[in-house]
């Protein structure tokens, strides 16, 4: 069998200690994570996903909002100051992709086919994972580390306005990436009965 997806697959980890020593040109990084969302299938072919490029200071400030928002959600001082060092490390990346869902495409599918339209929102989500990983990995087969954040929805709006950002849209996740200083510890495995079921 061939192996060579498994063997990129374990490229992709979850890398928190990012710089941005990155070799690679913005123009060259876009094309390569647009090529591998559009590669990504989605239920017939909707094509859900969106996404968003911040590079330089629209990546400084896109970290600056979260901070901020979350110095409210934060019981303590001394627990915002781990926060505050957890979103540093965030900023500290080269730049970010924000994964939208399209939600106008996913209320048109629910209208147009009613006999699947509990399924949409959740093919959507299908649809998002896909193309997330996807271009993780591409980034990974590329020497570029990244890790994905759930800051959504408490900075939905506040990101909407400040990188005007369609209505429609919906916020599903937040990928800061750049070069890796730090690898990833290792990585810990379910035991195989517990997760798989063969039958023949």
């Amino acid at each position: 069998m061939n192996t060579e997806l498994l063997s990129l697959l374990k490229k992709r980890r979850s890398i928190y200690n990012l710089g941005k020593n990155v070799t690679a040109s913005d123009d060259e990084i876009v094309d390569l994570v647009e090529n591998a969302i559009q590669e990504s299938p989605s239920a017939f072919n909707s094509q859900t996903t969106r996404a968003v490029f911040l590079f330089g200071e629209n990546h400084d400030k896109l970290w600056d909002i979260v901070v901020d928002r979350l110095k409210s959600e934060v019981p303590t001082e001394a627990a915002y100051e781990k926060t505050k060092a957890k979103i540093a490390s965030f900023k500290a990346a080269y730049a970010t992709i924000l994964y939208y869902t399209d939600t106008d495409v996913v209320k048109k599918l629910e209208k147009d086919f009613p006999l699947y339209a509990d399924n949409f929102y959740d093919w959507s989500e299908q649809a998002q994972g896909s193309a997330t990983l996807n271009a993780w990995v591409s980034l990974a087969d590329n020497g570029i580390g990244a890790n994905l954040q759930h800051y959504n929805p408490i900075i939905d709006d506040l990101v909407k306005d400040a990188f005007n950002i369609p209505a429609n849209w919906r916020l599903r996740g937040q990928m800061p990436f750049g070069s890796i200083e730090a690898p990833a510890g290792s990585k810990e495995y379910m035991d195989k009965v517990d997760r798989f079921k063969v039958i023949k």
